[in-house]
This record gives structure tokens, sequence and C-alpha cells, in this order.
């Protein structure tokens, strides 16, 4: 929809996409090792809502909402604008190069063209983000959307964590009581989520 920018330009939006799936990656692979121990880093990395439930019963209110509300909104926008620079294109090259995403791409579409207000304030992931760009949704009518939803995400975990703390606590308890198991199968999980989406020769 948007004339692509500078080489310069892209490639550090580029640049950044690298460094926020790879933070999401070491999260993925590390919860074992510091979910109990550097609860602030691990939502840092990969602010999922499954490691914020397991954070927020061992952090400060300021600290779970400063981190969380950061971690979580910074990359959306360098999505919007793939989706608003490349369009279309950006879809279909999703579409084609990723196994684990591409055939859930066209049916997403579909339904986020009926249904795209609320996804983007209830799950604004990479996808939706650079959809949201992509079929035409105002900027600020984004923003607005992104904004508020996170809010609401981490305020909803908040308080779902304080209602099952005791739970909560005692998943914390095991992870770090089989650390080094899970560690391993976490090592196995992303390896394999890594290889899965370059094994075929269409997946540059």
């Amino acid at each position: 929809r948007g004339h692509p920018p500078r080489k310069w330009i892209l490639r550090t939006i580029i640049g950044l996409v690298i460094v926020s799936q790879g933070a999401a990656l070491l999260g993925d692979l590390f919860l074992a090792g510091i979910v109990d121990k550097e609860p602030a880093l691990l939502i840092a990395l990969n602010p999922r809502n499954r490691n914020l439930a397991l954070a927020t019963t061992q952090l400060s209110a300021g600290v779970y909402y400063a981190v969380g509300f950061i971690r979580l909104v910074a990359s959306d926008p360098l999505y919007y604008l793939l989706g608003y620079w490349y369009g279309e294109r950006a879809i279909a090259w999703t579409e084609r190069r990723s196994r684990t995403y591409g055939p859930l791409i066209r049916d997403g579409e579909r339904l986020f063209r009926r249904a795209s207000l609320p996804l983007i304030f209830a799950a604004p992931n990479n996808i939706i983000c650079a959809m949201s760009a992509a079929t035409g949704v105002k900027l600020r009518t984004f923003i607005a959307l992104n904004l508020s939803g996170t809010v609401v995400r981490l305020i909803v975990i908040r308080q779902l964590g304080e209602v099952f703390q005791s739970p909560i606590e005692r998943v914390i308890d095991l992870i770090a009581r089989y650390r080094v198991p899970l560690l391993i199968l976490s090592a196995v999980g992303v390896a394999w989520t890594i290889f899965g989406e370059f094994r075929s020769k269409d997946s540059e």
C-alpha cells in the first residue's frame, strides 16, 4: 500500500525484527533457567501470556506493567510498517515461505477482514499487526486498539495471577526442581521450530 522505504531503513526494520524474534526464542529456550531467578528478564525476552502469568506473582506491579507493556508493544510497529509497505506481497511471501504459518495465513486473512478490530485489541501478534496495515486499518485506529488491548491483557493476567497465586507458585517450584531436563526439552523444541521453518527449499 505504501512506497517501499530506502534500503537502510528497511534493513534497520528487518534487523529489529530479527532481534525481537531472537529474543523470543531465547525466552523459550531459557524459561526453565530464569523463571524463578529473573522473571523480569523472562518477560523482557518473551512476553507471551504464559510467561506473564508465571512472572506476575514474583514482580512488583510497577516492574510487571512497565516491562510487560514495553516489550509487548515494541515490535508491533515494525510489523505494521512491513504490512504497510508491502501489503499483499508480505502476506503472500509469508504464506509461501513459512511451513508453520503459511497454510494458516490465507484463512486467517479472511477471518481478519471480518473481525479486524477485535483481533487487534485482543491478539495483536506479528501477523495481525502486518495484516492491519495490509488490509487498510488506519494507523491511529491500530495504535489505539493495540495499546488499550495490551493494557487490558496485562491487567487481566495480573488479576488472574493474584487469584491463582498458589497454583502458579507450585508450577514455578516444579520447573525449578526439574530445571535441567526442562532446559534440554526447551532446547530441542526451539531447535525443532527453527529446523521446521528452514528444512524446505522454499524457506528462504
